[in-house]
């Protein structure tokens, strides 16, 4: 019977073979995440924080650089979607872009909301890149006190 060395997968000589699996698939990533948005699969996707008050909820979008009529917000059976599209600048001839980490494209979100939110009275505000959406509550059913009169 021989004797083979017995390496532990940590080795100094797998340690090579792993930092290069590991700039490849960082590459790969790399290059998803940086392609031009407009022929881009993915899209993107704005940064949203809905918050809860006592008499209302709040929808926050970032839409940054974008204009009011690229904006479209609906609701349809309960479903609240935010969708857009911002557009990229115009190619300029005198210029060579080195790095492109602005998005464009279109993009589209959609929120279930809760049976008690009064729909028709939805706002919606557009301001320094920020979408917010105020969505009030509807007023619970309060109990009503009957006066009994007596005869």
């Amino acid at each position: 019977m021989a004797l083979v060395r017995w390496e532990p997968f940590w080795s100094r000589n797998a340690l090579p073979s792993i930092n290069s699996l590991t700039r490849n698939m960082s590459r790969l990533f790399e290059d998803i995440l940086e392609r031009d948005e407009e022929s881009s699969a993915f899209g993107w996707t704005p940064r949203v924080e809905v918050t809860e008050f006592e008499d209302h909820y709040q929808v926050d979008a970032e839409l940054p650089g974008m204009e009011r009529k690229d904006i479209k917000v609906e609701l349809n059976n309960q479903i609240l979607t935010i969708s857009g599209e911002k557009h990229a600048e115009s190619e300029k001839k005198d210029r060579n872009i080195h790095l492109r980490e602005r998005v464009y494209g279109s993009f589209s979100r959609s929120f279930q909301l809760p049976a008690h939110v009064k729909s028709e009275k939805i706002n919606a505000e557009y301001k320094n890149g920020v979408l917010t959406l105020r969505l009030p509550k509807v007023e619970e059913a309060k109990p009503k006190q009957i006066e009994i009169k007596v005869d």
